[in-house]
């Protein structure tokens, strides 16, 4: 299995349009963007391009078009992410990132069930 290249927050919100229904040329990321960004149109498409040559989007041509599609699914994408910043910023203690998070987060009642079968389950492995 290929190794999931690093990508940057800027990367993260193209990569989250291309997921959802690829393949998508330029245009239409540019397009999907420009609700949630100010990036000219310019710095969509080197954002792509900087995609492709790390591999983590390819690309066909049809007539004068590139249409953009994923190489890697978004969870693995995540999944590497998560132990990225796990290892960044936790020295990879999960059980310190888990227990901050824990502390600091405002949980519901149904979330802390959710984390206790969670953990339950994860017992009994």
């Amino acid at each position: 299995m290929k190794e999931v290249p690093q990508i940057s927050d800027a990367e993260w919100k193209v990569m989250k349009i291309v997921w959802d229904k690829p393949p998508y040329t330029a245009k239409q990321v540019i397009e999907e963007l420009s609700s949630s960004s100010d990036w000219q149109p310019k710095t969509v498409k080197t954002l792509l391009s900087r995609l492709v040559k790390k591999g983590v989007l390819g690309y066909d041509t049809q007539d004068r078009s590139y249409l953009y599609y994923p190489l890697f699914k978004e969870e693995e994408c995540i999944r590497e992410e998560s132990y990225s910043f796990l290892e960044r910023v936790y020295n990879g203690s999960l059980n310190l990132m888990l227990t901050n998070f824990i502390k600091e987060g405002e949980l519901t009642e149904d979330e802390i069930d959710e984390l206790k079968k969670i953990l339950d389950q994860k017992k009994s492995e």
